[in-house]
């Protein structure tokens, strides 16, 4: 920072000119008449000056000079400002003048006044200059002018001038301003390290305490290392709150006040804001790296997509606020951390991946119901597709390793190949597909394999359409596999009540004999009770899909047996009477089969199905998103 600054406390001049030997100096009246405009300069200084030496007046040393209308702060001002010229006048033209000394020890007396100044507007204005009100003003700021471009206090001042604004908003906008007039005479006459350092000090306290309040302080990546993960998970939590205060609250606020207070000098703004916020800077960002470096189950993602998230959402304000090549260590931690964050997830994706590939419980779910590995899987997916936002470029640089060619259905029609998001979520629904099919096999009997598959990929699909998975996946994937949960619930009605359409005739309005009608009203008894009594523990989860099979089941079956039994029961009863055969009506069957898949009692149903999977290992907690 030494080197933004030009003089030290007691500045040196450039040597006077001389004139040559051979020709002596002559007085010009206009040179006359500018040394007594600058002698009148060092006179007018020294009243104000001396007037307000604390070291000779207990007035002075007890009575600030900024206050009130500020008319004697900005006089004296203007008295430094003239002294400036004066000395710079005698320093070229009369280096050894006794002028140039007394305008220097003036100079220090009044720079020694502007330093205490300086000093008790910032301490006495602490609470009117704290960060959430100044990041306020500057937010307001940034929307009225349209733009965030710098502009000078006096025009915000004019701009703000009729405002109604409360009075702790004046009294920071009075300090400010203050402040600023203190640090530009300071900064011409040469005093700019003195300002900067009282000014550097006072902030970057304020913004250490603020971040420590926050519960941000530095640490190593041994002690982060060791910590249990609840511990860790808590300092995450705590790290996602504070974040977005330091950043939008500490930082911006500091980004203002440093613009403003040294509005005159780019290059000493941008120095003392990193100054103040570089260490702090680096302490907080710090912290993301050094949490994803732990190993940790893939169930522990949501918390790391929530770093990265936050990192990535304020990005934009952090870029713009570190922008200078001072704080550029800090923008390259930030990337690095951003980077490390996201292989983190990668690699918890591939051990998910892993997880459902790996999983071997061979179980059978009671009733065909719906599997705990479908219900933790698609949580989880489903988690995943709310952050939309950052995970596509945290996948998109990382192809799926494929050893064969994925099915039509796969992409669903909506540009998934183009998407490296739906690509990567709809691979990991494809995973789980093909682990249901091999837990399907569990089932030794077929028909209720069909229930399982159906009520699996139902959930699938539901999951899909009421969470973000569908803005991600597209509704030509949902119709697609909603048309294979038909065609397995087709192969269920024709697999499970096979016996019971092969028990009546191929025409059943054809002419075929009494006995023979008979037989078949007995053989339909029968094989409707068997599969009646055979699929009553089984259940399908899905009210809709439910209904869509008992519908169709019973138009399939109503209508060959309702044909049937118009045709022959009259008949049969007329020749047979109690021993016709006829035991159910067609409304008979309407009523037994609304009974059918909802297993009796619940048993192995859907509540057994959801309290097991509160006890079994398909159970996580993500970070903001709880599954």
């Amino acid at each position: 920072m030494r080197n933004h600054f030009f003089k030290s406390l007691t500045p040196s001049h450039s040597p006077a000119r001389t004139t040559p030997s051979h020709s002596p100096a002559r007085t010009t009246p206009s040179h006359g008449l500018c040394e007594s405009l600058m002698e009148e300069n060092i006179e007018v200084a020294e009243t104000l000056i001396t007037k307000w030496d604390s070291a000779s007046s207990s007035y002075a040393d007890i009575t600030p000079l900024f206050q009130d209308d500020r008319y004697e702060a900005k006089q004296y001002l203007k008295a430094v400002k003239d002294l400036q010229t004066a000395m710079d006048y005698f320093g070229t033209e009369h280096t050894n003048s006794h002028h140039l000394v007394r305008a220097q020890r003036l100079m220090q007396t009044a720079m020694k006044r502007l330093q205490r100044e300086f000093h008790r507007i910032l301490a006495e204005n602490r609470t009117h200059l704290d960060p959430e009100s100044i990041s306020n003003r500057s937010s307001r700021n940034s929307v009225l002018t349209g733009n965030s471009d710098l502009e000078d206090d006096s025009e915000d001042d004019l701009r703000f001038a009729n405002e109604n604004v409360s009075e702790e908003e004046r009294m920071s906008r009075s300090a400010i301003a203050d402040l600023k007039s203190i640090a530009e005479g300071m900064i011409s006459a040469g005093y700019g390290k003195e300002c900067v350092k009282i000014y550097t000090v006072n902030r970057k306290s304020i913004v250490e305490e603020g971040l420590y309040n926050l519960g941000v302080a530095k640490t190593s990546y041994h002690h982060v290392h060791r910590m249990e993960w609840e511990v860790l998970e808590v300092k995450i939590k705590n790290w996602l709150n504070a974040v977005k205060i330091a950043v939008k609250t500490f930082f911006e606020a500091e980004k203002y006040l440093c613009d403003r207070v040294f509005w005159s000098s780019a290059s000493i703004r941008e120095s003392v804001f990193s100054e103040i916020t570089k260490d702090s800077a680096l302490t907080l960002f710090g912290f993301p790296e050094m949490a994803v470096k732990s190993k940790k189950s893939p169930e522990k993602i949501f918390l790391i997509l929530d770093l990265y998230e936050a990192i990535f959402n304020l990005w934009p304000d952090i870029e713009s606020m570190f922008a200078c090549e001072s704080t550029a260590s800090v923008r390259s931690l930030i990337d690095h951390s951003l980077t490390k964050i996201a292989e983190s997830i990668r690699s918890m994706l591939v051990d998910f991946e892993s997880h459902i590939q790996k999983d071997s419980s061979r179980t059978p779910v009671p009733g065909g119901g719906v599997h705990p590995l479908t219900r933790y899987v698609m949580n989880y997916i489903a988690f995943l597709s709310d952050y939309s936002g950052v995970l596509p470029g945290i996948v998109a640089d990382w192809p799926l390793m494929l050893h064969s060619t994925l099915p039509e259905s796969f992409f669903g029609g909506n540009d998934s190949e183009e998407n490296p998001l739906a690509l990567r979520l709809a691979w990991l629904i494809l995973v789980l597909l093909s682990k249901l099919d091999s837990k399907a096999e569990v089932y030794h009997d077929a028909p209720l394999s069909y229930i399982f598959l159906a009520n699996n990929l139902e959930y699938i699909v539901v999951k899909v359409r009421t969470s973000n998975l569908r803005s991600v996946l597209g509704d030509e994937w949902i119709e697609s596999h909603e048309a294979k949960v038909k065609q397995y619930a087709s192969s269920y009605i024709r697999m499970g009540w096979s016996r019971v359409f092969l028990s009546l005739p191929e025409n059943p309005m054809g002419e075929i004999s009494p006995e023979r009608a008979r037989k078949h009203f007995h053989d339909f008894n029968i094989a409707f009770e068997e599969a009646y009594k055979h699929q009553a523990s089984w259940i399908v989860t899905d009210s809709k899909l439910r209904e869509h099979i008992k519908i169709t089941l019973g138009k399939k079956l109503g209508t060959l047996y309702g044909e049937f039994y118009i045709n022959y029961r009259a008949r049969l009863e007329n020749l047979y009477g109690n021993d016709s055969e006829v035991r159910f009506a067609p409304d008979d069957l309407g009523n037994y089969l609304s009974d059918l898949l909802h297993a009796d009692g619940n048993s192995g149903g859907s509540v057994s199905s959801m309290s097991s999977l509160s006890s079994s290992p398909y159970h996580f907690h993500g970070g903001r998103r709880s599954g």
